[in-house]
């Protein structure tokens, strides 16, 4: 999708820090984007504070950054993006609990970048939803929006918006009682075979696509207490400062 944007659009700027490969650039690929993909080299600060600047000078900057590598742009993040709430794009990849060695866990950049002012942290469920963030964050110009790329590649199960400046609107993917599940990007395949399962034992459970990382959907949390006793929330995360603490604590 990138290197259509790129061909149509010459101000989509793609960002890396060192790790090219890890997002598809490969050599060939490199040479087709020319001078519309930087490597910063191993300087993800670097890479936050070019794409701030480079939107704020026009362009549509692209940063992609694995999940671990994100955690040490957290001052870039916050003073150099979000308080001048330039509406750059960052692709968070392998943002997940895993198995890999302490500095590279995935598990952190929820807590981290959520709770950051100004930013709009988004959560797609699958490929189109993907895209469908990706194409909006790139053309809006009112935020810095952070995608958590899904980690499989489902299809749609519900019908997919294309513009999410409405902020912090949840979707009810099916409408139940009782059980309330918020099941947050790559965990909503999860949260379908746990509401499947609900059903057998006659638990006519709703189901939630959060979408928002960032906010709360006051509206639709507080309708669930009209006819809901529980509310149960997936996400693949720590506990602290997570999104489900978010829900508990409204």
């Amino acid at each position: 999708m990138l290197n259509d944007k790129i061909k149509k659009d010459k101000d989509v700027v793609v960002l890396t820090a060192g790790t090219p490969g890890a997002f598809g650039m490969t050599p060939e690929r490199r040479k087709e984007l020319g001078k519309n993909l930087v490597d910063v080299g191993i300087a993800e600060e670097h890479a936050v504070a070019m794409s701030s600047a480079l939107a704020k000078g026009g362009c549509k900057p692209v940063f992609c950054v694995w999940s671990s590598f994100l955690q040490r742009t957290y001052d870039q993040l916050s003073q150099d993006l979000a308080i001048n709430n330039n509406p750059a794009v960052i692709l968070v990849y392998a943002g997940a609990i895993s198995s890999m060695d302490v500095t590279h866990l995935g598990c952190f950049d929820i807590a981290m970048a959520s709770n950051i002012p100004n930013i709009v942290y988004l959560a797609p469920t699958n490929k189109d939803e993907y895209l469908a963030m990706l194409e909006w964050g790139i053309e809006q110009q009112s935020h810095p929006v952070i995608i958590r790329v899904p980690q499989q590649v489902n299809a749609a199960v519900a019908p997919v918006a294309q513009d999410y400046g409405e902020l912090n609107k949840y979707q009810v993917v099916r409408q139940g009682k009782d059980v309330a599940v918020l099941a947050l990007g790559s965990f909503f395949g999860l949260g379908e075979e746990v509401v499947a399962q609900l059903k057998e034992q006659g638990i006519d459970a709703t189901l939630i696509n959060p979408r928002y990382v960032s906010g709360l959907d006051g509206k639709l949390l507080n309708d669930l207490k009209a006819n809901h006793k529980l509310v149960v929330t997936l996400e693949n995360g720590v506990l602290n400062g997570g999104f489900g603490e978010k829900i508990a604590r409204f």
